[in-house]
């Protein structure tokens, strides 16, 4: 793998210093700071011009404890590119490095050409890129100007130039990169988030529609196993083995819902609603061979409606009858499906429309995924009705 590297302490395998991430961790300062102090080692020839550069020792001393500063406030501001930082206090920065590098190469000479490298560097690490885009080739172009002005140094700007330039810029380059990055990982932690939120749609829909169906039976078995004792305890027996039947049934396919595995068929949910509305004394008028050769999805759509609508009929309705119809008809669209339940209880006497319940809603999102429609009202002066119409396309 290739490492990006320069002397703000950057690399690219994870685990190294992160230029615009704040270290975490001792490791990770640890890491950070040496790869920083490694970079440090350019700074030998200012070190050697020091020592045996023929300065006097008001000059060395003055020259010493300038170079100590510059380091330590290109350290600070290097370590501090994570933070945030007040652009006005880093460009304050910038420019004191840049005034202290201008000064020591001007009284030392041009041997500390060197340190306008690292203002470049920390300028394009430390400031946004609609800001270091102009002061990295500032920083540059003031090398240059001083460069000319000290005895020697066009000889060395040549080997300074680019890395001043190329250096800084790829810091910009970096920076932005890894603003990007964070910015990737915000937007995949919120897909995750939204991925997470319809897993919680999807559980509370399949669990509605599961409970609210078997619960309704076992308490209509309940009752009339209720009313059977003491006088029929053999019926009552039978109401007590549906009972425990439904429950089994009903935790089957809770495990399946939390799985994410189960699909209701419509033969499935016709054979249960025949069992639902006989055990609430409904009269049910059923199809007797249900439509086949549907795509797995719109069945299991429809398979859905059929269940909260006979659940809604023997929990809600008081209906004598309940008339199911599944049927595929041709329009100018292509082709439907259409499913229709229709009862002759109190759910259309009172006028109004009904108010949509957790049902009525997932269901509407069942069918909108599969691009069906559903509705629901009165059914003349006493009934309900709930129609569910999801088009196949012409070639179903």
């Amino acid at each position: 793998m290739t490492r990006v590297t320069s002397p703000s302490g950057v690399t690219g395998p994870k685990g190294g210093p992160r230029i615009g991430l704040r270290p975490e961790t001792r490791r990770q300062k640890t890491v950070k700071a040496l790869w920083i102090c490694l970079w440090l080692f350019y700074l030998s020839a200012p070190v050697t011009d020091l020592v045996s550069g023929g300065h006097s020792l008001g000059a060395r001393l003055l020259g010493g404890l300038g170079l100590a500063a510059f380091v330590a406030w290109y350290l600070v501001l290097v370590f501090r590119t994570a933070r945030q930082t007040e652009v006005r206090r880093v460009l304050i920065s910038v420019v004191a490095l840049s005034v202290t590098a201008t000064v020591l190469s001007l009284s030392l000479g041009r041997e500390w050409l060197v340190l306008f490298v690292f203002v470049s560097i920390s300028s394009g690490a430390a400031l946004p890129g609609e800001i270091s885009r102009f002061t990295v080739p500032g920083v540059t172009a003031l090398l240059a100007l001083t460069a000319f002005a000290v005895p020697g140094g066009d000889e060395y700007l040549a080997g300074l130039l680019i890395p001043a330039l190329m250096g800084g810029f790829a810091m910009v380059g970096i920076r932005a990169m890894i603003r990007t990055t964070m910015e990737l990982r915000e937007a995949r932690a919120t897909v995750a988030q939204l991925a997470a939120n319809e897993e919680r749609l999807r559980m509370a829909r399949d669990l509605h529609d599961l409970l609210g169906h078997s619960l309704s039976l076992i308490t209509l078995k309940s009752e009339l196993a209720g009313r059977m004792l003491p006088g029929r305890p053999d019926a009552a027996a039978q109401q007590v083995a549906d009972i425990e039947r439904v429950s089994r049934q009903a935790l089957v396919d809770v495990r399946e819902a939390v799985s994410g595995y189960r699909r209701p068929t419509l033969p499935g949910e016709l054979a249960g609603a025949r069992t639902a509305l006989t055990a609430a004394g409904v009269l049910a008028d059923l199809p007797a061979e249900p439509v086949e050769d549907l795509p797995d999805e719109v069945e299991s759509a429809l398979a859905w409606a059929l269940r909260e609508a006979v659940t809604n009929v023997v929990r809600h309705s008081g209906a004598q009858r309940c008339t199911v119809r599944v049927e595929i008809l041709q329009t100018l669209a292509g082709k439907r499906v259409e499913l229709s339940v229709v009862d002759d209880g109190g759910g259309g006497g009172g006028g109004g429309a009904p108010v949509p319940g957790n049902g009525l809603t997932g269901l509407t999102e069942r069918l909108e995924a599969v691009g069906g429609t559903l509705s629901a009202g009165p059914a003349g002066k006493r009934g309900f009705r709930l129609l569910a119409r999801v088009p196949l396309g012409s070639g179903s």
